[in-house]
């Protein structure tokens, strides 16, 4: 028996990157509730390798058009839609077994609130007697529509750290939630009682996650485990398309290095952690806080082969030299980069700044330092031209760094969320709000924006192609062979082909304007290898 037991639920959609899905929120929100005296327990619905096809939903059915079936080649995006993670089933037995009095479910991102709200359901059917609060983003931005649900009795909306174990002891002793930071709930009297966000001022005062909580075994890398860690929350920019940017109610704050790096240690020496994905929104703004905490990883754990990524992408303005170097020496081996667009109309509508020249000059440093790159643009965002993407994949064709191609979804929460509503560009359900469910169809038609996916996926094999020229070596194997035809078929005749599970070829739906307009572009420029 426990006190309270927090979920991870199962998540439904065409693929799952599992060292993106560590309970990051969770171990942290158990660390204080363990701090104060309630055993606690995590039971992360994604920590298993298990998935199962599903059918693909009613309101997804028009991505049949454009993912018409299973493709094989190197040119492949999505087709099977699968529940990824323990049955909800089994996640109702563990509730009940469980005896928690209060049972925490997360639910970060919009497009599957849904799979949060079936597991509240299924955890009171289980163990009824049990209190159900959920938080995460979704619910903080959008709490009317979760708090309404039968199985939700409570919802804490920002930063739960401090209001959780507030939460846990006025149930534990019968009182009112009403003074309680963040917190959403129904009166007696069926009136809604809505907080602003919780914000907890000094995050150096959060104690270090409860690692041991982690399923580590499922998020190994190359033998070795893994973590995530966050070393600031919010962000000071202002991306019209994020929902932690300026406008938040979730201001910047950045934690001290020798916090940050007490947290690494529990992971590295306790917990045989060889791989560190920062997840903050903008790592590298505050150079000289960045380069002390370069400097101490470097000293502390350079003999152990720790590698460092920060895949939400790095700022390239925020980049020179020297933090390059120092990125290095501490255990980077990729620059993620987050470029956006090369396009002034876009970035302007995008409120991002420009960072082509910046972007230029780290790939430039990158390139003599031996490290990766990767470089990500957004497409499809309201009012956005595809001709200006297809321009934005020559840049990178152009530059020695894989193309990361992100189709623009709303977010609740930031600015173009608003504007889509405004504009009636919402999709019609939550769980279309997804890269995967080609969300909007306006300047960029839902057929011009999976053009755009899968010229990224040109592009990358064609810089793969490239890299045995350039001193690399590459195995031939059936696929890449298959791939080199394809891609020859694609330059001839601007048609994508793929390759069916009895292998043979067929059309995949595109854009026959933008694909001409890549081909045309590839004339004028040199493609340049990732390696």
């Amino acid at each position: 028996m426990i006190d309270i037991l927090l979920i991870q639920p199962p998540i439904e959609d065409f693929y799952l990157t599992k060292k993106r899905t560590i309970p990051y929120g969770l171990i942290s929100l158990a660390a204080s509730l363990i701090k104060n005296d309630f055993s606690t327990e995590i039971f992360d619905g994604l920590a298993t390798p298990k998935s199962r096809i599903i059918d693909l939903p009613e309101n997804m059915q028009y991505l049949r058009e454009f993912y018409p079936m299973p493709d094989q080649s190197s040119f492949g995006l999505f087709y099977h839609f699968r529940h990824f993670g323990y049955s909800y089933q089994h996640i109702g037995q563990i509730a009940g077994r469980s005896g928690a009095f209060l049972v925490g479910i997360s639910s970060l991102f919009t497009a599957y609130s849904e799979q949060a709200l079936v597991t509240a359901s299924i955890v009171k059917k289980y163990h009824p007697n049990c209190k159900i609060v959920i938080g995460g983003h979704h619910p903080t931005q959008l709490p009317r529509n979760v708090i309404g649900h039968p199985a939700v009795d409570y919802i804490l909306r920002g930063e739960a750290e401090e209001s959780l174990p507030l939460l846990a002891k006025a149930i534990q002793n019968g009182h009112s939630p009403n003074g309680i930071p963040g917190i959403v709930y129904q009166k007696p009297n069926q009136e809604l009682f809505i907080s602003d966000p919780a914000v907890v001022r000094k995050l150096d005062d959060i104690p270090t996650p409860s690692m041991e909580l982690i399923k580590h075994q499922f998020y190994q890398r190359s033998g070795k485990n893994s973590m995530v860690i966050a070393t600031s929350r919010g962000c000071p920019m202002k991306c019209s398309y994020c929902s932690v940017s300026a406008t938040s109610a979730i201001p910047f704050r950045q934690r001290s290095v020798s916090r940050v790096l007490d947290e690494i240690e529990q992971g590295v020496e306790k917990h045989n952690v060889g791989f560190i994905d920062f997840e903050d929104e903008n790592l590298s703004l505050n150079r000289q806080w960045f380069q002390e905490l370069l400097k101490e990883i470097q000293s502390r754990y350079r003999a152990k082969a720790v590698e460092l990524r920060a895949m939400n992408g790095l700022l390239p303005t925020t980049l020179d030299e020297k933090l390059i170097e120092s990125m290095k020496l501490a255990g980077f081996k990729t620059l993620n980069l987050s470029l956006c667009s090369t396009s002034k109309t876009q970035l302007k509508r995008f409120q991002r700044p420009d960072a082509s020249k910046a972007f230029d000059k780290a790939l430039g440093i990158a390139e003599k330092l031996g490290l990766d790159a990767v470089g990500y643009i957004i497409v499809g965002g309201p009012d956005q031209a595809p001709e200006e993407s297809v321009a934005d994949l020559l840049f990178l064709a152009s530059r020695k760094v894989l193309a990361g191609v992100s189709v623009f979804y709303p977010a609740p929460g930031s600015k173009e969320y608003d504007n889509c509503q405004r504009l009636g560009l919402l999709p019609t359900a939550f769980s279309l709000m997804r890269s995967t469910a080609l969300p909007l169809s306006q300047s960029t038609t839902r057929l011009d924006a999976v053009t755009l996916l899968r010229l990224g996926r040109v592009l990358n094999f064609m810089k793969n192609l490239k890299a045995p020229h350039e001193g690399g070596s590459k195995s031939l194997s059936d696929k890449y062979k298959s791939g080199e035809k394809l891609l020859e078929h694609f330059i001839k005749s601007g048609n994508i082909l793929g390759v069916d599970p009895d292998g043979q070829n067929f059309e995949h739906p595109i854009s026959r304007k933008l694909t001409r307009q890549f081909i045309k572009g590839l004339k004028d420029i040199r493609v340049r290898s990732n390696i």
